[in-house]
């Protein structure tokens, strides 16, 4: 093969996303090192799945922008340090060819180093032995093997092998990884991702992974990565995501300006822009001092903050029959989020963004007084906030503040969507009054809907409702009574978005399939184009579909 179109790299791109999909777990099972970040296979499966999708739309003969495509897509998605290595990655092997409608094997081999050289300059302190480790050296020896070959495959081929050589030395590069005994997680994402384009060059079946399982590859004198350090040695605990949207009428956005102003809040940085979008990934303690400076460039479409010390203790007292760790007296946390939720998916989605204890409850299941207490104080924080998401639980949570010993206070959000926004407003930094002030204004904006079952026949605000229909429920009021699940559901779309609408979130329940929460978000994507729709498996009960709607 001696040349490239856009048709044939949107099937590569797709082959190595699927490739990457069917590994992810692999990948996940991979990521050992010290500092709890995110699981690499999901966040690398999920910003290739987005580049893939875009690319997949907008696949066409020129090159140029199917690459262009694949670039914003992964931007977009980009999930996590490893997801947003990726992204860069493309980024820069998009630029090199955006003009090009086809290219040959040097030009090839010359995208994917530029791609390199992209990824290397997005990150402030770059690490040999990771996923950049391995993206150097195949690209270097896919440009060496180019300079004498002109067959698009053969370079791809050298591509992969040396990607291969290169994932098998990172042990030697990161004490690490050779002390756990894997190799690099990013890297092995990523080559997953090489070996799904030359598998779709070559018109063959994706390679299968002989690999051993990782209880094969950890020997009995091999130790989990997390129990090499305490939960105390984590100098920067928030791992913090935010992406801007760039405003014309605010400050002019500069990129490194803004990466060297970012650097001494925290490690583990990156800083990834184009013309309309600014993405960010760094580990800090203070994560609203991060929002609080991509503010002065736009909006902020997409926050998400994890408090990485507990994911670390998480991780290590699920291995406390151990003899590797001593036992540790536990100590208190300085602030505390507890929260209250039905449905694991939205228990696991809380604690996600920043929850530190998730009470379980919701409808006909309200938990009591002393249920909030007891979570309180099993948690040991000198200073706690209280989101009930829940009408209903209110004055429990209310009661229980008067009931504790510590500085607590009670932020009255009554639905899941409300305890999302407001979990994402929580500023460790804050008093616990002005946290209070802060996250109720934030959730203040946010609209939910939902959609649930009818017990009985009844009318109410002049709805006529039967019992088993659904209903659909708009910021708390009945709208619709309906024996279709879905149109229930896009009543309460129509109701609640509109034109100003940027960020809706789909919370699938029991009672609803994944595929029905697609057919949601196709509606809401062709009615609203403009909006972004993200669908989570929430397993609550009783609500096929609850609705964020920012």
């Amino acid at each position: 093969m001696k040349s490239l179109d856009g048709i044939k790299f949107a099937e590569m791109v797709q082959m190595g996303a699927h490739h990457l999909s069917q590994n992810a777990s692999y990948v996940d099972s991979l990521n050992v090192f010290p500092v709890p970040d995110g699981d690499t296979g999901t966040n690398m499966n999920l910003s290739m799945t987005s580049g893939a999708k875009e690319t997949e739309v907008n696949a066409q003969k020129h090159i140029g922008k199917t690459a262009q495509s694949l670039s914003k897509g992964l931007l977009m998605g980009a999930r996590g340090n490893s997801g947003v290595i990726l992204s860069q990655l493309f980024r820069g092997f998009g630029k090199a060819i955006e003009k090009e409608e086809e290219i040959d094997a040097y030009r090839l081999a010359n995208a994917f180093q530029a791609g390199v050289d992209t990824a290397y300059k997005a990150v402030m302190k770059p690490v040999e032995g990771t996923i950049l480790t391995v993206a150097r050296e195949a690209a270097a020896k896919a440009v060496e093997v180019a300079e004498t070959e002109t067959d698009i495959i053969k370079v791809v081929e050298a591509l992969v092998a040396e990607g291969k050589k290169s994932l098998d030395r990172t042990p030697d590069l990161l004490p690490v990884l050779k002390e756990v005994g894997v190799v690099d997680s990013g890297g092995q994402g990523l080559l997953f991702v090489y070996e799904g384009f030359l598998a779709s060059l070559k018109g063959e079946a994706l390679p299968e992974r002989n690999d051993a399982s990782l209880d094969d590859l950890i020997s009995a004198e091999h130790h989990r990565a997390q129990d090499f350090m305490s939960t105390e040695e984590i100098v920067f605990g928030y791992c913090t995501e935010i992406m801007v949207r760039l405003e014309k009428d605010k400050e002019p956005f500069d990129e490194m300006k803004f990466r060297e102003e970012l650097n001494v809040m925290g490690d583990s940085l990156l800083v990834v822009s184009d013309d309309e979008i600014a993405k960010v990934h760094i580990h800090s303690e203070t994560p609203g001092a991060v929002l609080s400076a991509g503010q002065k460039y736009g909006s902020l479409i997409k926050i998400k903050v994890d408090n990485m010390r507990e994911q670390h203790s998480a991780i290590v007292n699920d291995h406390s029959d151990s003899a590797v760790v001593p036992a540790k007296k536990k100590e208190k946390h300085p602030y505390a989020v507890v929260t209250i939720a039905m449905g694991e998916g939205i228990a696991n989605l809380l604690r996600s963004i920043g929850a530190s204890y998730v009470i379980e409850g919701g409808q006909t299941m309200n938990p009591s007084t002393e249920d909030i207490v007891k979570a309180v104080k099993e948690i040991e924080a000198e200073r706690v906030l209280i989101l009930p998401n829940n009408k209903n639980i209110l004055m429990a949570a209310e009661q229980a503040v008067e009931l504790l010993d510590i500085e607590a206070a009670v932020v009255p959000t009554k639905t899941i969507p409300q305890g999302m926004a407001a979990i994402l407003a929580f500023n460790p930094e804050a008093s616990v009054e002005d946290n209070k002030e802060g996250m109720t204004e934030a959730f203040s904006h946010v609209k939910t809907g939902q959609v649930t079952f009818a017990v009985r026949d009844t009318s109410i605000d002049g709805v006529e409702i039967r019992k088993d229909d659904y209903m659909a429920l708009a910021e708390g009021k009945i709208i619709l009574s309906t024996p279709k699940m879905l149109e229930a559901a896009k009543k309460v779309v129509s109701e609640l978005v509109d034109e100003d609408s940027e960020i809706i979130t789909i919370l699938y329940g029991e009672d609803a399939t994944a595929e029905q929460a697609n057919e949601l978000s196709s509606f809401i994507e062709s009615h609203y184009p403009d909006a972004e729709v993200e669908i989570v498996e929430g397993k609550q009960s009783l609500y096929p579909f609850i609705l964020s709607i920012e």
